[in-house]
């Protein structure tokens, strides 16, 4: 048995191909296939079976197309409600795919129809074990229990105390354990871990839903933990018990000077892709910050932030703005238009006669020479940060309630800061596109202190 991990470090998830040197499963694939179709053709296997943990709450899932095409057995929970075709799988079903036996265990928690998989190689008598958790037990944590409804978020956080204990005793303790949240997802809650890999074992000596004694514990520490989680998530579940097509990742060609204007002047999103402060320096009057660089957080922020089925146009290089059409097909985006080009050029070409716009930005020295008394520090970080530590006097309201929170703050000028800058670029983005007075403060928190700023508590 060999498992091939298909990392997706834009939404914190992993996917799997699992095969014998022959025939594969595929276990929550993300939706754009190509990536586990490579690494099944790198391996000379054939895709048989394709199997969900679950109805993914962060991302469209590939699995029903991926299936279609490679005429496999798709494998979902016979107690999901879904719209398609698909082997349903029950509890402790056993099913034989080439060598291996893959055992489904139900592991409610994380959804109310959550499965786990265990799979051995039955050509080794107590050869290796691989377990796949999903949203169930994670390295160090566990799945989080509130994005079916409010209304079960408690009764699902005992279930997943239960579900992760029965997981653990399916398998052998030397297991490796794969799970699909985990590696910075919106879908994992509790302590985070940097493990790249582990072992049954291995969690039932850290993770602490395997170590604390007491469920109520448990459950009451995990309800303490939880945080706000990205808007789109209301829309990821429906669209995947519909059943969703094909993606479409190929860059459309550019809309011209005359139309991006005619868009920028009805206030139509466009997605200005380049560093926040080539962005802040110089940018199309209307226009909005979502840096892609490594695009680690391009995709969850901007769905996060941006109202939900708007047109949507991205101005950027075109290696970014292919690799920013991919990722936002994978929350269900589809088909943004784009205007393409290199630089600062890009606003030379796409728009040589529409107004540009700029605001000033710099670190936590600018804030202390040039702050005038009556400005006004933003902090745009999550609530359970400012709490933690922030600037004396500073208002808090996060970046993914501006939007709708813009008319709360004063009439002065505002300095804008996040943790790291990201969130503050998109932030002062979103302000000085409302028409307000902005500073970006391009400085990560932790350094504040250091340079002088007062902070609290």
């Amino acid at each position: 048995m060999d498992v091939v991990v298909i990392e997706t470090p834009q939404l914190g998830d992993r996917s799997y191909l699992v095969h014998d040197g022959s025939v594969a499963l595929v276990i929550d694939p993300q939706r754009d296939i190509d990536r586990v179709e490579a690494a099944a053709l790198e391996a000379g296997v054939r895709i048989t079976h394709v199997a969900e943990t679950h109805l993914h709450n962060d991302y469209v899932t590939g699995g029903l197309v991926l299936a279609d095409k490679h005429g496999a057995d798709y494998l979902v929970n016979a107690e999901d409600d879904v719209s398609f075709t698909r082997v349903p799988v029950t509890d402790g079903q056993v099913l034989r795919i080439g060598r291996l036996s893959v055992r489904a265990v139900a592991t409610p928690g994380h959804t109310h129809t959550h499965l786990s998989y265990v799979v051995t190689d039955d050509a080794h008598d107590g050869g290796p074990e691989a377990v796949f958790s999903g949203g169930s037990l994670l390295y160090g944590s566990v799945g989080r229990t509130d994005l079916v409804s409010p209304h079960d978020t408690a009764a699902l956080a005992h279930e997943q105390y239960a579900s992760v204990r029965r997981l653990a005793s399916q398998a052998s303790p030397d297991a490796a354990l794969y799970p699909t949240h985990g590696f910075g997802s919106f879908c994992s809650i509790g302590p985070a871990s940097h493990q790249d890999s582990s072992t049954l074992r291995e969690q039932s000596e850290s993770n602490h839903a395997l170590t604390d004694p007491s469920e109520d514990h448990f459950v009451s520490e995990l309800l303490a933990n939880i945080t706000a989680y990205p808007a789109y998530y209301a829309h990821m579940s429906p669209l995947n018990a519909a059943g969703v097509g094909a993606a479409a990742l190929d860059v459309p060609d550019s809309v011209d000077a005359e139309e991006l204007g005619r868009r920028l002047k009805s206030g139509e999103w466009v997605v200005d892709l380049r560093h926040r402060v080539a962005f802040a320096d110089s940018h199309l009057d209307g226009s909005v910050s979502f840096e892609y660089g490594r695009g680690d957080n391009f995709t969850s922020y901007l769905g996060w932030v941006i109202p939900w089925n708007q047109p949507l146009t991205l101005l950027g290089p075109l290696d970014e703005v292919e690799k920013a059409i991919r990722d936002l097909a994978r929350i269900g985006i589809e088909s943004p238009d784009a205007a393409v080009g290199p630089g600062i050029e890009l606003l030379r070409t796409v728009a040589p006669r529409h107004p540009r716009a700029s605001y000033p930005h710099g670190d936590w020295t600018l804030l202390l020479q040039e702050r005038a008394k009556e400005d006004v520090v933003l902090d745009v970080r999550r609530p359970e940060e400012f709490e933690a530590s922030h600037v004396k006097g500073a208002l808090n309201i996060p970046v993914y309630e501006l939007l709708g929170r813009t008319t709360e703050l004063p009439d002065a000028r505002l300095w804008v800061h996040c943790a790291t800058g990201y969130r503050a670029g998109v932030a002062a983005s979103l302000l000085d596109r409302a028409g307000r007075k902005v500073v970006l403060i391009n400085a990560r928190f932790k350094d504040a202190a250091g340079a002088g700023v007062e902070t609290a508590p």
